[in-house]
């Protein structure tokens, strides 16, 4: 199962607010920088965090994007669906190529697609057990610092 780029950058995105914002908006060219993320795609991105209210805008000066929830109550999979849809591993298709959820149609007692339906909820119950919390937590564990990108000036 690979991440698509977008979901990627969404999830640095949501980290970034959650670890540097401090509940302040931040705008799209601060996150774009520390996090080496082009700010027209990022845009984009915002798009989809809004439409699953994960993310709220305020316009102005002192603008930017703020979470709409409490880190500890965003997960990894919410952010995975308003990126990417529904989280699935699937085993069989339609014939329209479409994942297949249930029983295969074709072999009642296909084993594999019973694997891996399985497979798919302990999947999908993993990206709901970690939140933004989570991250914040560990980047502060692993020492990394809050605010501007690390610039060092030397006289």
């Amino acid at each position: 199962m690979k991440l698509s780029t977008r979901c990627r950058y969404a999830t640095l995105a949501m980290f970034d607010i959650a670890f540097h914002a401090d509940g302040e908006p931040t705008q799209v060219r601060q996150i774009a920088e520390r996090q080496d993320i082009p700010a027209r795609f990022l845009e984009q991105i915002f798009q989809d965090l809004k439409r699953a209210e994960l993310v709220d805008g305020k316009r102005g000066r002192n603008g930017g994007y703020f979470l709409r929830g409490d880190p500890s109550e965003i997960t990894l999979g919410d952010i995975m669906r308003a990126t990417d849809g529904p989280i699935e591993v699937s085993f069989c298709q339609n014939d329209d190529g479409e994942p297949l959820h249930g029983a295969c149609p074709k072999n009642t007692r296909c084993i594999p697609a019973v694997i891996w339906g399985e497979v798919s909820s302990r999947i999908k119950a993993l990206y709901e057990e970690y939140t933004l919390a989570d991250l914040v937590r560990r980047a502060e564990e692993a020492g990394l610092s809050k605010g501007a990108p690390g610039y060092m000036y030397f006289i």
